[in-house]
């Protein structure tokens, strides 16, 4: 019987089907006396149209493939050409596969237009956006001046240079630039462009970045000041001499070789940063809170407040952090004193306020930083600042340390500093070497001295080593960022 089936298929089955496996158009065409002729229905191959699901324009299922209006009928769509899928080339449909109906899926794509407009509009938002970031990006790039010739000066120098004691701890150190030229003139005399360090201050971050140290250093601190290249390229001689000579005699480069020499401590890199990128970035987190005990009128600050708590813009916070003959003592340890806790209050702002963590709120302060910004070639770029800012974000906010060096008047000018010892170099020390150290308020430091001078005094003459305490680790006088301004 499966031969007589063979027999009577007439043209050869389509080659790219099973044998025995008839298309729909040919077996309808069949007597349906023939043996076998349903047999081949009953079990569709895989992958097969079902009889019911095949597209038809006719109703009648027996004209199918005769009809010329069905598909197919032409043999030139459905069913492919005659030679191939019919016995006489006349409506023969071809294989009724998914791949054979190319119709369904143009029908599909016609009935859900919307998808095909909504996959290019998303695309169109992701190109946008990713050109709007990368225009933002390089912009704040942009920003940013590199400090190349001071790198140059340092290499010059390297075999002088201290060597780094804990690789991941990081040394930099922050410059304010006093420089009445530009921009700055309106805040004092223009004496043709020179700079001064006004502010500079030694931030150390630990290894484990767990907590920041910032350590001002007093501008007429007495320190012995290096050789020295000049703008001009010439040479100076070295000599003992206020701190902050050292900016205006050769810049940023001659400021670093003057703390490494007093310090001890490698400088990783630096920042220069002039007074109004100090205003503008107050400005981008919308003010700074401080508290005062009394109010302050300064014209030369040219700054008018009253006492109580309150919130300084840019202008006004400038003015507070530079002002000193009208306020406490006049004296520049006073003012730096001021400086810290001005700079804990903004940190606390920026992290209270999740400034750090929200780009539309973070932008603005990027903006106004790097404007401002001079560095080494080591922090010149965008994804290195935000490298270091990420780093530090997490760190608690109460140890986030401010201190001055310990300084006394200076014993041959009262009107100039010197360092206290062995006091200045234990705490260059635990730097060094990325150990802790504590800060503590001015009054409850001079409280714990008495207490200790006391216990010292009370102290039996007999006393062994084994009554001995570990060491305690060294505490200054200063302030954190946890710290509450009026409450001091």
């Amino acid at each position: 019987m499966d031969a007589d089936v063979t027999d009577s298929a007439g043209t050869p089955a389509d080659p790219d089907l099973p044998a025995g496996d008839t298309p729909q158009g040919r077996s309808q065409g069949r007597s349906q006396e023939e043996p076998g002729a349903t047999d081949s229905k009953e079990e569709p191959e895989p992958g097969a149209v079902p009889e019911n699901d095949a597209p038809q324009d006719s109703g009648d299922e027996g004209e199918a493939g005769a009809g010329e209006d069905s598909e197919g009928g032409d043999g030139s769509e459905g069913g492919g050409d005659g030679d191939q899928h019919g016995s006489d080339g006349k409506g023969a449909v071809g294989a009724q596969t998914w791949a054979d109906h190319p119709k369904d899926g143009s029908a599909s794509r016609r009935k859900r237009p919307w998808l095909r407009w909504a996959a290019l509009g998303a695309s169109f938002l992701v190109m946008i956006s990713a050109g709007a970031g990368w225009w933002l990006y390089k912009k704040l790039d942009g920003n940013i001046t590199t400090d190349t010739s001071a790198a140059a000066e340092l290499k010059a120098y390297e075999k002088e240079r201290p060597t780094p004691v804990v690789m991941d701890a990081q040394n930099i150190l922050l410059i304010g630039s006093d420089s009445r030229s530009g921009d700055n003139r309106e805040y004092g005399r223009d004496d043709g462009g020179s700079q001064r360090s006004d502010t500079t201050i030694l931030l150390h971050l630990a290894a484990d970045r767990k907590s920041a140290t910032a350590v001002s250093l007093p501008r007429d601190l007495m320190v012995e000041v290096p050789k020295c290249r000049t703008g001009d390229d010439k040479e100076t001689r070295e000599q003992f001499t206020q701190f902050n000579s050292a900016f205006e005699l050769g810049g940023t480069a001659c400021t670093i070789r003057t703390v490494e020499r007093l310090t001890g401590i490698r400088i990783d890199h630096h920042m220069v940063v002039d007074f109004n990128g100090f205003k503008d970035m107050v400005d981008a987190v919308d003010g700074v809170e401080i508290c005062l005990k009394e109010p302050i009128d300064d014209k030369d600050a040219r700054l008018e407040l009253p006492a109580g708590r309150q919130t300084l813009n840019g202008e006004e916070a400038l003015g507070y952090v530079r002002a000193r003959k009208t306020l406490g003592d006049g004296s520049d340890t006073e003012r730096m004193e001021r400086q810290q806790r001005f700079l804990g209050a903004l940190v606390n702002k920026m992290q209270s306020n999740g400034v750090l963590l929200i780009p539309t709120r973070l932008y603005p302060v990027l903006d106004a930083a790097t404007k401002s910004l001079t560095t080494d070639p080591g922090l010149d770029s965008l994804r290195d600042l935000y490298d270091l800012v990420r780093s530090m974000r997490d760190v608690p906010t109460d140890q986030v340390q401010f201190l001055t060096v310990p300084r006394q008047p200076y014993r041959q000018n009262v009107n100039r500093d010197e360092l206290v010892e062995p006091d200045a170099s234990e705490l260059f020390k635990q730097l060094r070497e990325d150990k802790p150290v504590a800060v503590v308020p001015a009054d409850e430091l001079k409280e714990k001295e008495e207490e200790k001078e006391k216990a010292q005094d009370e102290k039996p003459d007999d006393a062994g080593s084994d009554s001995e305490s570990p060491t305690p680790t060294p505490t200054y006088s200063g302030s954190s960022a946890a710290d509450d301004l009026c409450e001091q």
